[in-house]
């Protein structure tokens, strides 16, 4: 698969994974697993651009004795989203085309 391809899917599926309200890192992760793996060295990664991007928050606090940052959507996060929906609809158009699907 190409590389900027994956990279936005990926950015969209942790945008995705966080919808509905914030999460951390590891149970990111454990979202994810049913439809594909990510290493953690991935999602940092993602969450890292994301970040950047102000497609999300971060806010740190103490679990267990420990320091756990938690991930919050932000509004531009949510417009990613809704850009991505409309963008895959094309997608699909092409990938139906490219593999016969397409009715004529």
């Amino acid at each position: 698969m190409d590389a900027q391809l994956k990279r936005g899917l990926l950015d969209v599926c942790v945008l995705a994974t966080i919808k509905d309200g914030e999460s951390y890192g590891y149970k990111m992760i454990k979202d994810m697993a049913p439809y594909f793996a990510m290493s953690e060295s991935t999602l940092y990664t993602i969450l890292k651009r994301l970040e950047s991007a102000r497609l999300l928050t971060v806010r740190t606090a103490e679990h267990d004795g420990r320091l756990r940052k938690y991930y919050q959507i932000t509004a531009a996060g949510r417009a990613r989203l809704a850009e991505f929906k409309n963008e895959w609809e094309g997608v699909m158009s092409i990938y139906r085309f490219v593999t016969g699907e397409e009715q004529k």
